[in-house]
């Protein structure tokens, strides 16, 4: 299967990649996530898997722009602890690092650790293991990396410093994305939808009284701006269900009652 990630091998992608899929999978490369769609639909990639929350950083919400403006489709979800270690050259030593490189949300999670070492500047970079990848090919003496033991090992780099995240509890959440149409799955448990409420008072509310009612359970909601039509919002929700016959009601029940209702994915829900 070809599966298309974000960042090259031994980033974070690469990891879930290999344990949703097997460690057998070929690899589509990318640096970009407004990139990745198109992959899907030049069909030089089967599958996407894009990273769409952090538990420290919160959603990335370019990337629901993204899965909702070229029509992807939600086929799974999976978690991923994050371990976050500062890499070198081996025989380097943290006293020996000058610059350290990585992903901006590599460092915004790992800020604190860097409090103790006020001579290493920190510079943001397009991905993880792409320092990682770069260190070894130029012999990079003096600067660091922050990424995946995998990166570690794929690129022959010593990690000096372990874990060094600032909440070691650190998770992100993955969407595995494909190009086809949502198609019903009753043996699905969660569903991901966007909506439009009208500018009534209470719209919010009321959809969210129907998936109480339905026994639908919220794991998430996020807002975000309908770009054509200024202080308008629309809505993208996470929920899990016991009965596909109590989510189909909820939604047929929704529909009435909002200007605009889309799924985005039936799936089952994935092990944290």
């Amino acid at each position: 299967m070809k599966v298309a990630i974000q960042g090259i091998k031994g980033s974070f992608h690469h990891i879930v990649a290999a344990q949703y899929f097997g460690k057998n999978v070929d690899l589509v490369e990318s640096l970009s996530f407004s990139e990745m769609p198109s992959l899907l639909h030049s069909k030089k990639a089967e599958v996407v898997i894009m990273a769409i929350e952090n538990s420290i950083a919160g959603a990335i919400l370019p990337n629901y722009a993204l899965i909702d403006e070229h029509q992807l489709s939600i086929c799974g979800e999976y978690h991923l602890p994050i371990c976050h270690n500062l890499m070198a050259l081996k025989g380097q030593h943290i006293e020996d690092i000058k610059e350290v490189y990585s992903h901006p949300m590599a460092l915004l999670q790992c800020h604190k650790f860097f409090k103790d070492y006020p001579h290493i500047k920190l510079i943001e970079d397009k991905d993880t293991a792409v320092v990682a990848k770069r260190i070894q090919e130029n012999k990079l003496k003096n600067v660091g990396a922050i990424a995946s033991t995998l990166a570690a090992e794929t690129y022959n780099l010593k990690i000096i410093a372990p874990e060094i995240q600032t909440i070691k509890e650190n998770a992100t959440r993955f969407f595995i994305l494909t190009n086809s149409e949502t198609k019903s799955s009753v043996s699905a448990n969660k569903a991901s939808i966007k909506f439009i409420t009208s500018h009534k008072a209470g719209s919010l509310a009321e959809v969210l009284t129907i998936l109480a009612k339905h026994h639908l359970n919220l794991s998430k909601i996020q807002s975000m701006p309908v770009i054509e039509t200024p202080w308008k919002y629309a809505f993208f929700a996470d929920f899990t269900f016991d009965s596909y016959a109590d989510y189909y009601d909820a939604l047929n029940e929704i529909k009435n009652k909002v200007e605009m209702l889309k799924i985005l994915g039936e799936y089952s829900k994935g092990k944290r």
